[in-house]
């Protein structure tokens, strides 16, 4: 059975350091060391029940869109271009997979047409845009430094309706973040871009245009088993919303009220491997989804009701936030037993059932996104990470390679590892609920949130 994992673990955040990140690298496994593999990836399609599937479509049709077609040249440059015509080529152009079945044309064309907001340039966005959905392993969560030019501005709005002296020095300092913990959102928006580049494509053009925010509808019965719960996540997570029914709810999600610097910032002052202004603004949404609209983009902070640290995101966050942004039923599997010390005593099923589970979500098009941990030499638990699966080779023995993205690693393609490696790492998993069903008895993770919060507010 899958337990609820306990609570000094609920508080543990899949952040990333340098430890992790060093150890991600020393184990990697090159493609060219590798004999005769054969290759599996998921199919660049919206895998949701009831869904019409999508029709690719290669040739501008009309003359709306061969219009916006030469607006978008004209504003891109040589490498812009043929980035664009190989998206056309491609069927990605003109993907209609999103939820207002808008095209990755349509929104591309409204970016570089209709005003950005304050301090954003609709060019920089547009070129942002195509080059991530056309290669979304360039989506990274590292932060830059804050130029001197920005400096004042970004300690006056950290420090806004703060007057104690020590709280003000910190907010100073605060601003400067050395290593981020939008690993679950950074995670989350390569899954967005490569799974479903019309929306990703929606994304980037709601969020940064001057409304600063986008709205999504989303079927209630793809967070719980009745309208009251979904509600009660809904309420819990506050997310701003409205329903016209019992079965459907509109959302509405904005990056939090400092992302905007931050945007501006990596607009005009952006390093190599450094976030772009779309980063900032995708990893900002997501991190106020799933830290109850408490996340502050100048510090990589975060509060809100269900985590007591404040960095990161937890698996029940994490989980929710994968939910509302697919409009899914996103099921987190814990794979690994961990005792009340955070120690790692065993698995709740043998790795290779685990290593099932995988394969099949891969096999119906799913990117995995996974949480894995470290440990030291007593087995203790010291650091956490979330990646995303792609996809997996084997070779002539039948063994597996897993293609994975790491967000954190300034390594901007995918990168592999053995089987033997990574499973036994494995804390959690993002997978369709009937792949494991059979398999495991499952926890439905807004019944452990619910449970959570109440065992929270009642010691208090």
């Amino acid at each position: 059975m899958v337990e609820k994992i306990n609570s000094r673990i609920q508080q543990y955040n899949y952040n990333t350091i340098s430890s992790v990140r060093n150890l991600t690298n020393q184990n990697t496994t090159a493609a060219t060391s590798l004999p005769a593999f054969t290759a599996t990836y998921p199919i660049q399609q919206n895998q949701q029940q009831n869904t019409v599937p999508v029709q690719i479509r290669t040739t501008l049709n009309s003359k709306e869109e061969k219009a916006k077609y030469t607006t978008l040249l004209s504003n891109l440059d040589k490498n812009g271009r043929k980035i664009l015509e190989n998206l056309l080529k491609s069927g990605i152009l003109l993907n209609s997979d999103s939820n207002d079945h808008s095209t990755v044309l349509d929104n591309l064309y409204k970016i570089i047409n209709e005003p950005r907001a304050q301090g954003l340039d609709g060019k920089t966005m547009l070129k942002d845009t195509i080059a991530t959905i056309a290669y979304p392993y360039v989506i990274t969560q590292q932060f830059g430094d804050i130029p001197p030019e920005y400096q004042e501005r970004a300690i006056k709005a950290n420090n806004e309706g703060v007057t104690n002296l020590i709280d003000l020095y910190e907010g100073k300092n605060d601003i400067n973040v050395t290593h981020s913990g939008t690993c679950v959102a950074a995670s989350t928006e390569f899954k967005l871009a490569k799974q479903q580049p019309a929306e990703f494509a929606r994304f980037a053009q709601e969020l940064s245009s001057q409304k600063l925010s986008v709205n999504k509808k989303i079927g209630l019965n793809n967070l719980a088993d009745n309208t009251i719960n979904a509600v009660w996540l809904l309420n819990a997570f506050e997310i701003p919303y409205k329903m016209d029914n019992f079965d459907q709810a509109d959302l509405t999600f904005a990056p939090d009220k400092n992302a905007i610097i931050r945007a501006q910032i990596q607009t005009t002052n952006k390093d190599p491997y450094e976030r772009t202004p779309l980063d900032v603004l995708m990893q900002s949404t997501f991190m106020q989804i799933g830290s109850q609209q408490s996340y502050n983009s100048l510090t990589d902070k975060r509060a809100g009701k269900f985590n007591q640290n404040d960095k990161g995101l937890i698996e029940f966050e994490k989980t929710f936030t994968e939910s509302v942004v697919f409009d899914k039923n996103i099921l987190s599997v814990t794979y690994q037993t961990v005792d009340e010390n955070a120690r790692l005593v065993g698995y709740e099923t043998d790795l290779g059932t685990m290593k099932k589970h995988l394969l099949d979500a891969l096999n119906e098009g799913e990117n995995i996104i996974i949480g894995y941990t470290q440990t030291d030499s007593n087995n203790i638990i010291v650091n956490g990470h979330e990646i995303t699966i792609v996809g997996y080779k084997t070779d002539k023995n039948g063994k597996i390679t897993f293609i994975c993205n790491d967000t954190d690693d300034n390594i901007p393609r995918a990168i592999e590892y053995s089987e033997d490696y990574l499973l036994p790492k494995i804390h959690h998993a993002a997978l369709p609920k009937h792949i494991v069903e059979k398999d495991l008895n499952i926890v439905p993770n807004y019944v452990e949130g619910i449970d959570m919060y109440k065992n929270m507010k009642n010691a208090a």
